[in-house]
């Protein structure tokens, strides 16, 4: 991973950082149960525990790390708009987008930088059995014809892993949304459209590889914190990783 994704939360001892890990998976597991069980109740219950999450976070994160809360925050509500509510690929139960999703997007990515780190020895292997198996699920439902909108999906997460420097992230990030997917997808939080609209793919509920959007909000976000912070030296983040 690059020397930016390496700093992030690393000035926080351990037992901290698994805490935060908790509380984030809690939060998504518990909050998802709270939306899909109590309805508008549950709903902004979800979303007042997701703002307290991200605040607990900005919190304890330095100025780096609260940019990449903001900005994935940010950044996730305008792609929320324009995947559910113009696009329509999917659907949340209440056609709208839930005030906890674009917090708790930038939670989850904090959680792969966590989750990525453990795995920093492992990081080609982890790399290569994401991609071997989700390319070769990719040929599969290609061939068939019963998610080829996750095909197309799969294209935009290689894509990541060719421009960005961050691939233990990226991979890392593709299995976390998965998981989220199909949690979110079961209790029926939203549902994805069996035909992707404008351009007519089959796709299933969730696409496999629904992951490649979250990739690409993680290096949207790094790259421009990238263009904005001086050399790595000056910053005193630590050596590079090679990925």
């Amino acid at each position: 991973m690059t020397a930016l994704v390496t700093a992030l939360w690393s000035h926080l001892p351990s037992r901290t950082q698994g805490w935060m890990s908790f509380h984030i998976v809690a939060l998504i597991s518990v909050g998802l149960w709270l939306d899909a069980r109590l309805g508008w109740p549950g709903q902004h219950l979800a979303t007042v525990w997701a703002f307290g999450v991200l605040a607990w976070c900005f919190w304890l994160g330095r100025r780096l790390e609260r940019q990449v809360l903001v900005l994935a925050t940010l950044l996730s509500a305008v792609g929320e708009i324009f995947l559910s509510l113009v696009w329509g690929v999917y659907d949340y139960q209440f056609h709208n987008v839930p005030l906890f999703v674009p917090p708790g997007h930038a939670l989850l990515m904090t959680l792969g930088i966590l989750v990525a780190r453990r795995f920093m020895r492992w990081s080609s292997l982890l790399v290569s059995l994401v991609t071997g198996a989700a390319l070769f699920w990719a040929i599969y439902v290609g061939v068939a014809d019963t998610d080829r909108y996750g095909v197309a999906l799969f294209g935009l997460y290689a894509a990541c892993l060719w421009f960005g420097h961050a691939r233990p992230l990226y991979a890392t990030m593709f299995v976390l949304a998965l998981m989220m997917e199909l949690y979110g997808t079961a209790m029926e939080n939203w549902v994805w459209a069996s035909t992707a609209p404008w351009v007519k793919l089959s796709a299933a509920n969730p696409p496999f590889s629904a992951g490649a959007f979250y990739c690409a909000l993680d290096l949207l976000v790094l790259s421009i914190l990238h263009r904005g912070q001086p050399p790595p030296a000056k910053l005193d983040m630590g050596a590079e990783v090679n990925s």
